[in-house]
């Protein structure tokens, strides 16, 4: 609870504080803070001064407006004694410099006092300036006058933080009316040159007042002589649209009568052309009829043409459509017999193939058994064979359908061939493989001497009827 009133306390000395030392400065002062921090200026803004340790003083930038002038006579550069009543425009200078200075000499001071204290330094410098000048410069040249007094017064016032906005003279005054005698000097020339201006004005007032009248006089005879001439071709003119009205009005009478006989003539012309309007009129409503009973008939004659015409396209079309579909379902049986083709060359392809491989296993087979038999089972395979080699070598004779022998043995002749026949068969066997079958037979027959019987060569004759099949018992006999 102490600490919350404590804070409150704070809270509230702050705020205070704050209220105290909030200064806000308006445009048309200054106000100067010093003390315990930088001395600073403010001018149209707000700022803090510390209570009790920092002061605050201000310093007036109004315009002043100052009335000078001199107490007593001054005389000027020609000892002539002058008085002069002016007005001066002053205010403190805006820089901080000028600032600075002003505030050694009006610090909180009024306008009043500040008035007071520059009213001598511009008194003294318009004397100065006033004893340097001739009192006609000075009456005629105001402007010049205020210029020097301002460039001898400025540096006084800079020195004293002052700036002169304006010097206007308000008048001039002397003790012998010496400013009132060049008055009356300048009034009379002015009398004098009005009196000379009035005297050449009623001069060019009399000259211009006869020439106005002889202008006037000239102007009424030119407009008379004009008037007449006027009148006179007034009348000539009424004289000659006279003539020409009663030209015209004869002319009219004619024309009246002309036009009247060229109306009836039109008329006349007119009922005869609607007569031939009427007429013609008639022949090309005819003629319209005709045209449009013949483009009734065209146009039924084109309907049923174009009726025909668009049944014979629908019925192109539909030859068409039913030639597409049958195209289409014989490429599509073509396709399918394709497929067929295809699936039955695949199937015969196949069954080649496992045909090979089974021919191919069964060599295989031959040539392992072969292995195991050797010579026995070459022999067996060549002796199997010798039949079918005999009957391939007798077969041109099975196509002779007679033969005459002349001599004797001929027909042990024709066995003897047959047989020679197969021996060079066998030989050509022996020469090409490079197996001598006569020693494999004999090798084979000297181990079965005893027991086998070995088969001979069997010979079919012409008429493929007969086989003669030799069996030996015991040694074989040659």
């Amino acid at each position: 609870m102490g600490i919350l009133i404590g804070v409150a306390a704070a809270v509230v000395l702050l705020v205070l504080f704050l209220l105290i030392g909030y200064v806000k400065a308006p445009p048309d002062t200054a106000y100067m803070i010093s003390g315990f921090r930088k001395p600073r200026i403010m001018i149209g803004r707000a700022g803090i001064r510390i209570p009790f340790l920092e002061r605050l003083d201000k310093l007036s930038l109004k315009m002043f407006s100052v009335d000078v002038k001199t107490t007593d006579f001054v005389p000027n550069a020609e000892y002539i004694n002058v008085k002069v009543d002016a007005t001066v425009k002053i205010r403190i200078g805006q820089s901080e410099e000028m600032m600075s200075l002003a505030s050694k000499f009006f610090l909180n001071e009024g306008e009043d006092m500040i008035i007071r204290r520059v009213q001598d330094t511009l008194e003294g410098n318009m004397r100065e300036i006033v004893g340097q000048m001739r009192l006609e410069e000075m009456v005629t040249d105001r402007k010049a006058f205020g210029e020097k007094v301002q460039e001898n017064a400025i540096p006084d016032l800079r020195k004293m933080g002052l700036e002169m906005i304006s010097f206007n003279v308000q008048s001039f005054s002397d003790q012998n009316n010496v400013i009132e005698d060049l008055g009356i000097d300048n009034v009379s020339q002015i009398k004098k040159g009005a009196a000379v201006a009035k005297a050449q004005a009623d001069r060019d007032i009399a000259i211009a007042q006869a020439q106005a009248a002889k202008e006037a006089n000239d102007a009424k005879v030119q407009s008379e002589m004009e008037i007449a001439e006027k009148q006179t071709s007034l009348s000539i003119r009424q004289a000659e649209l006279k003539q020409q009205s009663d030209v015209k009005k004869a002319e009219a009478d004619a024309a009246y009568s002309i036009q009247e006989q060229e109306q009836r003539k039109t008329i006349e012309v007119a009922s005869a052309n609607a007569d031939i309007a009427r007429t013609e009129r008639t022949a090309e409503l005819r003629a319209r009829e005709v045209e449009v009973a013949k483009q009734t008939l065209d146009a039924e004659i084109r309907a049923k043409a174009d009726a025909q015409r668009y049944a014979a396209e629908q019925e192109a079309e539909a030859e068409l459509y039913r030639r597409t579909k049958e195209a289409e379902a014989k490429m599509i049986e073509r396709q399918r017999e394709a497929e067929g083709i295809r699936a039955v060359g695949e199937a015969e392809a196949e069954a080649i193939r496992l045909k090979a491989l089974a021919e191919a296993e069964g060599i295989d087979k031959k040539a392992e058994a072969m292995k195991k038999y050797g010579e026995a089972a070459v022999i067996e395979m060549i002796m199997e064979a010798l039949p079918e080699i005999a009957k391939n070598v007798a077969e041109p004779l099975s196509k002779v359908d007679k033969i005459t022998m002349y001599g004797e043995g001929n027909s042990a002749k024709l066995l003897s061939d047959i047989v020679n026949g197969t021996t060079q068969v066998t030989e050509g066997i022996s020469a090409g493989m490079g197996i001598d079958i006569k020693s494999l037979i004999l090798g084979a027959l000297g181990g079965k001497m005893a027991s086998d019987n070995a088969p001979v060569v069997v010979v079919q004759p012409a008429d493929g009827t007969a086989e003669t099949e030799a069996k030996t018992e015991g040694p074989e006999k040659n």
